[in-house]
């Protein structure tokens, strides 16, 4: 059984479905085929997550001359 997810999910999205669902299977009242099913859909949520933690990095390295990472020089927590 495949898990369909919305490909046009945000990270945010997707993430907090992800939350739900390990604090649905952590509480260990669910019967054995939703908790198969709700692990399938977690995975397949935390691949979207991964894919679009793997978008945002390559989009920072695109900002980045030479493929370095940028000076914090002078920064500072407010």
């Amino acid at each position: 059984m495949s898990v369909e997810i919305d490909p046009n999910l945000s990270y945010d999205a997707a993430l907090a479905q992800l939350e739900r669902i390990l604090e649905q299977l952590e509480s260990g009242e669910l019967p054995l085929e939703q908790t198969l099913a709700l692990y399938e859909e977690g995975a397949a949520l935390a691949k979207l997550c991964s894919a679009r933690l793997d978008e945002a990095e390559l989009r920072v390295r695109e900002w980045q001359a030479g493929d370095q990472p940028a000076p914090f020089n002078g920064w500072q927590e407010s």
